[in-house]
């Protein structure tokens, strides 16, 4: 456990080092590369005292990840756990060869650990300017090379003035756990900027799975979690949902809270999940709700400081009801670093964060899918999101992911993969049975055409599903098969 005072000095600490053994000076940049610890927290308010700015990296990420990320930023110092160095090492030798790589953790005299032993903690912060750049932020995107999101110094700050104080409302003596790592900016959001602004506490866990976390809640006396639905779900799944509560506040982040396990942890625990949307490239979470402003299904309305709407195919405002894509302005914007996909988000002075949303009279957003996860079958237009939410009801199904399937008739069909719970078969019946389903719950034209059993979904670390994989797979049998036909 570290107090504020020991988290003060070590951030000192590293920023003497940075300062005065590696030679930094105000403006270059520096990447760091760990699990959720509390010596990377140090080493992000370390850097920023120093004046330079934090690249972010997920310690998941190979070498083959980093260096588009290393070729875009580049770094002159990286602060890595020892226990992820190898990639940086193979960064440096192939991409960066006068990266200062620092390692920290280990046992070893340059340790950063031990360097910082030797300094005094006292240091003097370095002026910056509310918008010089205090964080470069690469992207999770799924194709293409990664976009690299710039955020100044006062944009820290804005998030916690918006979501931090308007909706999430921490307190002093809360603790804080989340599962997302602290490279992503919800992670950064949730256990940096707004514990530290609140007094409160954070829990910092490397890794943990669905129960692990539930029983961490408990046993540590966690008041805030925030994590993704499929934790939330897994927990439910598992009956463990009497862990969680002794929470005060529960978040869920990285993808849309499907309405059934909202309302599932609200009758057995009666907990009020906020539910939000948010982005790298504003930082964290624009539209939100919290307590009794909260109407389970809808995402929200624009957290305190932000405007929204949702604009059709000419860039038009459209009116209540009417789904086309989210439009956000705010005091958090889209900032890419040297990347013509700037000129594509942002329109009109409009953020296009790629969502497909619909507003209700009363103004509160109504999540449909990603605009790339919007399926036409038919002329339809049919959202992923609310045919998974449509089968997760089935009570043999753990999980489910829809994507569009090329189709010669229909342009595409729905393809659902399903996960289904232990020990229930995976065949025809059983597709056929969860076809019904669907039909019986909504639509039939929405159905799923396709029906595929798998024993898990591909997710990143932070539990986000990765539905590009899903459509890779696709993708390679449909090439697979036209190779066969050519010959």
């Amino acid at each position: 456990m570290w107090t504020y005072g020991e988290l003060l000095t070590r951030a000192n600490q590293v920023a003497q080092v940075l300062a005065e053994d590696l030679g930094l000076v105000p403006g270059q940049r520096v990447l760091l590369r760990s699990p959720n610890n509390p010596w990377t927290v140090a080493c992000w308010l370390g850097v920023l005292k120093a004046g330079g700015v934090v690249v972010t990296t997920m310690a998941a990420l190979r070498v083959r990840e980093l260096t588009p990320i290393a070729e875009r930023t580049r770094p002159s110092i990286a602060l890595v756990d020892h226990r992820f160095t190898d990639d940086v090492y193979a960064l440096r030798d192939s991409v960066l060869p006068s990266l200062a790589v620092v390692e920290y953790g280990g046992t070893g005299t340059r340790d950063l650990v031990t360097r910082v032993a030797a300094k005094s903690g006292e240091f003097t912060t370095v002026e910056t300017a509310a918008d010089d750049v205090a964080l470069l932020g690469p992207t999770s995107g799924s194709t293409g090379a990664p976009k690299i999101t710039m955020h100044f110094h006062r944009d820290i700050l804005s998030i916690d003035n918006t979501f931090g104080r308007h909706t999430l409302g921490l307190l002093p003596d809360d603790l804080v756990a989340c599962t997302a790592p602290l490279a992503f900016t919800f992670g950064l959001g949730m256990l940096v900027v707004f514990p530290l602004r609140a007094g409160a506490c954070a829990l910092l866990t490397e890794a943990a799975t669905p129960l692990q976390l539930a029983k961490m809640v408990r046993s540590q006396g966690v008041t805030v979690l925030a994590t993704a639905p499929t934790a939330y779900r897994a927990i439910l799944r598992e009956g463990a949902e009497r862990r969680l509560a002794g929470l005060r506040v529960g978040v869920s982040a990285g993808e849309h809270i499907p309405r059934a396990t909202w309302e599932q942890l609200h009758e057995r625990l009666g907990l009020r999940i906020i539910d939000g949307i948010g982005a790298t490239e504003l930082l964290h979470i624009f539209i939100s709700a919290a307590g009794d402003d909260i109407r389970p299904g809808s995402t929200g309305r624009p957290v305190p400081g932000y405007r929204a709407t949702v604009l059709g195919i000419d860039g038009e405002e459209l009116g209540p009801g009417e789904p086309g894509r989210l439009g956000v302005i705010g005091p958090v914007g889209c900032r890419y670093l040297d990347d013509k996909r700037q000129r594509d988000y942002v329109l009109g002075g409009w953020n296009i964060t790629g969502d497909i949303f619909h507003r209700d009279e009363d103004g509160y957003f109504h999540y449909h899918a990603r605009s790339d996860n919007m399926i036409v079958s038919s002329g339809y237009n049919i959202g992923g999101p609310e045919v998974e939410a449509a089968i997760d009801t089935h009570p043999d199904v753990a999980e489910s992911a829809v994507v569009a399937r090329p189709d010669p008739e229909r342009g595409s069909i729905v393809c659902a993969f399903v996960v289904l719970r232990d020990g229930v078969p995976g065949d025809a019946a059983k597709a056929k049975e969860i076809q019904d389903h669907v039909k019986q719950v909504l639509a039939p034209y929405k159905y799923p055409r396709e029906v595929r059993f798998h024993s898990a979904l591909p997710r990143n670390t932070s539990g986000k599903l990765q539905r590009f994989a899903l459509r890779r797979i696709i993708e390679d049998e449909q090439a697979s098969a036209e190779a066969v036909v050519e010959s």
